[in-house]
């Protein structure tokens, strides 16, 4: 039995099939432990990862999974695909079915990739409240001439109206590495963004690449394709 969150009386009703009375009873005589310390509280809410025993015996031991992958060109963000390689499918980990994906990429978009079975995590991550910096390598079709910098950089910094969805983009910042180069941080996600923004200047965009997301850089050491699993460090410190 996993789940979300819940009060945990109700939990233990459901899981040993007893009433809330019985629940009551163990609590007040101190038989049920939350993460190794013995509670009493009848209202207290635990969640999916919550270690939960009772009279010793683990009722709940979930583990959360976060996960830092190098997605090549050609793969899509999606659990299933019956034509690509999913993001899912480079994962080696026995749990990697419970993973859900923080963001997805583009199948011709390469780089970081984060994957989860941590809702809460993913949901303040993707949250415009929190807004969380991508940040995007972009190589252009066309030229960026001195003379058109200024107007890109004010164009991507006022945000713009995109009228399919009747709304207009969150500042987003654009720094130009060189004349067919560039740097796009943005602070949300919305459909095709970059290469719509780009548009704007009949400029295609031919190539794409997340190096980074909130504080969290892609690892140097991936090669295209593998992946690895965040220390505690980085999981919060993504948010920073």
């Amino acid at each position: 039995m996993s789940i979300s969150h819940t009060r945990l009386d109700r939990f233990i009703a459901e899981y040993c099939k007893v009433s809330r009375r019985d629940v009551r009873l163990m609590l007040a005589q101190k038989r049920i432990m939350i993460d190794g310390i013995a509670v009493n509280e009848i209202g207290l809410i635990i969640n999916k990862f919550s270690h939960v025993q009772l009279d010793g015996k683990t009722l709940q031991n979930n583990k959360a999974y976060y996960i830092m992958l190098y997605k090549p060109v050609g793969v899509v963000s999606a659990t299933t695909d019956q034509q690509h390689k999913t993001v899912i499918d480079l994962i080696d980990l026995p749990e990697k079915n419970e993973l859900h994906i923080v963001g997805r990429l583009d199948l011709n978009t390469s780089g970081l990739v984060l994957l989860t079975n941590d809702s809460r995590w993913s949901e303040r991550l993707m949250s415009p409240e929190h807004k969380v910096a991508k940040k995007y390598r972009v190589e252009l079709e066309h030229p960026i001439t001195q003379k058109l910098s200024k107007n890109y950089i004010d164009s991507f910094l006022k945000g713009m109206y995109f009228e399919f969805e009747d709304i207009t983009t969150l500042p987003a910042h654009l720094k130009i590495i060189s004349e067919y180069k560039a740097e796009v941080t943005l602070f949300e996600g919305k459909y095709h963004q970059i290469k719509r923004m780009f548009g704007r200047f009949q400029n295609p965009v031919i190539g794409l690449h997340r190096f980074a997301v909130g504080k969290l850089s892609l690892d140097s050491s991936l090669a295209i394709g593998e992946s690895r699993k965040l220390t505690s460090e980085e999981v919060v410190e993504i948010f920073k």
